[in-house]
């Protein structure tokens, strides 16, 4: 889907934690997408433009991300956007989605679904924070950043030459193939966190809120979720083992067994949006 064509069908809905932007395509059951830090509904474009002859595809800006916009008090944890998330589907009547996550947004569908499930018709899990393996280690030298005061300024600096965001020290392990990412995509990312130095903050507030006893606390409730769930997962990801592809395939009951992306990486929905979307099409198409 071309960028004009994507930003053309922008829109956002009034919540309680705030005015939610989202963007979608198609008709028919809804499709919900949740991306994960840094990133924002543009993750999802490629799944929009290929899966919405069967779904209305719903790719949503988590709080403090993208085009949301919150008041400087709203809690941004991954517990409360998986709030966000049913506020969200509230507002605009839709009561049972396919839910679709990566990164971050995986461990807050996981919430959400955990939390109602009778509002998941499917569940699809692409490599994310998963019980007590995070934040990743290996995204700890960014939080420790971001702590101590560079967050803006690592931005700024990933904005202003794109180079530092494909870097081996920025983003460029979340990438098979960094080189391949468009500056315009980058923009797109990144641009809408400094818009404001209260956008920066809030990013700030969501990475320090960064802990697992958020996802731990739901294990129970994931031990009965009988959901039809797929389980994709990039074997070459520095920050989510594939070990933890199966501890949700056996944790989760209606759970198939993973399927496996050799050499691929974290932001595999992009960068491998033609695979991704046939194993969609496949599990949403099931009987």
């Amino acid at each position: 889907m071309a960028n004009q064509k994507f930003e053309s069908i922008i829109r956002s809905v009034k919540t309680p934690s705030g005015r939610v932007s989202y963007v979608e395509a198609g008709s028919g059951p809804v499709a919900l997408f949740v991306h994960g830090v840094l990133m924002n509904k543009h993750l999802w474009r490629h799944q929009l433009a290929g899966l919405a002859d069967i779904r209305r595809c719903i790719a949503i800006d988590l709080l403090a991300h993208g085009d949301t916009d919150i008041d400087p008090a709203q809690d941004v944890s991954v517990t409360a956007n998986a709030h966000m998330l049913a506020e969200a589907l509230d507002a605009l009547r839709i009561d049972q989605v396919d839910l679709v996550g990566n990164d971050s947004g995986g461990g807050i569908a996981q919430i959400f679904a955990a939390r109602n499930p009778e509002r998941v018709r499917t569940l699809t899990l692409t490599n994310c924070d998963t019980h007590d393996n995070w934040p990743p280690e290996a995204f700890q030298p960014f939080l420790d950043m971001a702590a101590a005061g560079g967050l803006g300024a690592t931005l700024d600096a990933m904005l202003a030459d794109k180079a530092v965001y494909r870097s081996p020290e920025a983003l460029g392990p979340a990438y098979e193939r960094p080189e391949n990412i468009a500056d315009t995509d980058i923009e797109i990312y990144l641009r809408p966190l400094v818009r404001t130095e209260q956008r920066t903050r809030d990013l700030q507030r969501f990475l320090a809120a960064f802990d697992h006893h958020h996802t731990v606390a739901v294990e129970p409730q994931l031990r009965q979720l009988q959901a039809r769930t797929l389980i994709a997962w990039a074997t070459d990801d520095i920050y989510f083992p594939v070990k933890w592809a199966h501890w949700l395939a056996e944790t989760i009951p209606g759970a198939r067994p993973p399927v496996e992306l050799p050499g691929a990486r974290i932001f595999f929905p992009e960068e491998r949006a033609e695979e991704f979307n046939h194993l969609m099409r496949e599990h949403l198409l099931a009987p």
